[in-house]
């Protein structure tokens, strides 16, 4: 194991990349816990969740069960790797060193950044849904022309939050942290009374239609379990971006106890009460307006209570606003910073998300949905999971969680520069399974693995890896 630096030692790196101090190193359980508790808490979040008690044609408790189980895999997937961060105090694109060289990293934080630059620019969008509503509750205009989609209140609202999300991320993460952690319990105050208005709508029977109004006469045992995996399939594909960078947040982590006890308490607690509020919430408005709804901004509009409306908007405003910095904004920043870390500083590297944020984020609605959330969602995973396979083959198979962290941040030589900076064995890996993985998403000989895309690119990346690095990397 190397010995402990300061991190004032590290000059070659900007502010974004240098490992955390001791004192730094603060973040208790319940730190762990509000990133996951946010990260499920986003508009997007609950869309993703009611399309899947729709898309699938499962029951709405096979869903619920596949739900929970995802939680749980992505619980053990996190602890996995976001130990050298919680051990070394370092974030992902200096932990993806060890593995793919200290130049050749730049590439999986690229793909990690652009992934989280989607995703940052989508929940610009699905924020500004919860602005427009307020608006329109609060002066009754309507949504005016339309352009890509979206209407002038849309625009309006979208610009809004995207210049919202700068002027918070320019006072700094401590301010974004103070946010994300005052925000996210108020989301469940408001699905909670939409769960309350529901059940009054419906006559009390909520409970009754939730169990049959996804129901699929022609289901079977076999439809059903191919539609639980494939739901597990799906929440893995999403959530497949936090855990490859889980390192950007457990090396703020207290100890690896806060770290694993957070993210016990964060995962499968928040999967079970949050899905089973998205049941209930879907399935009520299914019963109540005859419409299968997945946007909770459009179910609290028909409510017609302008005043759970207006709490509603600001909410759901607050919660996706909050994650999307905490959970998009620093990969995004970590890998535009890493491209070249002596130039790219925080604030330059957040003006650069942001401005193809703007771009992602108002093509969404034209665009990106128009191939389907879970496609979309599958497809951003398949592309990571090889890159998780590798980091956690070399951490745990070749090197033994042991690593130099001075030779993680030497640019021109140590035991990570490998040819050039470059580890050929990873690069093939990665090449050899991502192709796998995202065919199980696109090609319709391949269809019935889609369930599976994530986990494949996973293994076959990591197999690949230790297959060919297996006795030949001294560590």
């Amino acid at each position: 194991m190397t010995s402990v630096s300061h991190a004032e030692d590290f000059t070659a790196d900007t502010d974004a990349l240098r490992p955390v101090t001791a004192d730094e190193k603060s973040w208790g359980w319940f730190a762990i816990f509000n990133v996951w508790a946010n990260d499920v808490q986003s508009l997007f979040g609950y869309t993703l969740v009611a399309s899947l008690f729709i898309s699938y044609g499962v029951s709405g408790w096979t869903a619920f069960a596949a739900l929970i189980a995802a939680g749980l895999f992505v619980m053990f997937l996190v602890n996995l790797s976001g130990a050298a961060g919680e051990k070394y105090g370092i974030p992902y694109p200096v932990f993806a060193r060890a593995s793919m060289g200290t130049a050749g990293a730049k590439l999986p934080a690229v793909l990690r950044a652009v992934v989280a630059v989607f995703w940052y620019g989508v929940q610009v969008h699905f924020a500004s849904t919860a602005l427009s509503l307020l608006i329109r509750l609060v002066t009754g205009a309507e949504g005016g022309g339309s352009f890509l989609g979206m209407g002038t209140i849309d625009w309006i609202s979208f610009l809004v939050v995207w210049a919202f999300h700068i002027a918070i991320f320019w006072r700094g993460m401590g301010w974004v942290e103070s946010f994300l952690n005052f925000a996210g319990p108020f989301v469940y105050a408001v699905m909670i009374g939409l769960v309350i208005v529901l059940w009054v709508k419906s006559d009390g029977q909520l409970l009754h239609h939730a169990q049959t109004i996804f129901a699929n006469p022609q289901a079977t045992w076999g439809t059903e379990i191919a539609g639980f995996i494939a739901i597990i399939g799906t929440m893995v594909a999403y959530f497949a971006a936090v855990m490859i960078n889980f390192s950007d947040f457990s090396r703020y982590a207290r100890n690896k106890e806060a770290m694993i006890k957070g993210n016990l308490a964060g995962l499968p607690f928040n999967m079970i009460l949050f899905s089973a509020l998205a049941l209930l919430t879907t399935a009520g408005a299914a019963a109540v307006y005859g419409e299968q709804i997945i946007n909770p901004t459009e179910i609290v509009e028909r409510t017609d209570s302008v005043l759970l409306g207006i709490i509603a908007a600001i909410t759901f405003f607050a919660a996706t606003v909050g994650i999307n910095l905490v959970a998009n904004f620093i990969p995004a920043v970590n890998g535009i910073a890493n491209l070249a870390p002596e130039r790219i500083g925080f604030r330059k590297a957040g003006l650069i998300t942001s401005v193809f944020a703007l771009v992602i984020g108002g093509l969404w609605t034209a665009v990106i949905s128009e191939i389907g959330i879970a496609g979309f969602v599958n497809t951003l995973g398949a592309m990571l999971a090889p890159l998780y396979g590798i980091l956690i083959a070399d951490y745990y198979l070749i090197r033994k969680q042991s690593l130099n962290r001075d030779d993680l941040y030497n640019m021109d030589g140590g035991r990570y520069h490998y040819g050039n900076g470059w580890h050929k064995n990873a690069f093939i890996a990665f090449a050899i399974a991502a192709v796998f993985s995202v065919a199980t998403v696109w090609v319709p000989a391949l269809g019935q693995l889609e369930g599976y895309g994530w986990v494949i690119g996973a293994v076959l990346g990591g197999v690949i890896y230790h297959a060919r690095c297996k006795g030949r990397i001294a560590v």
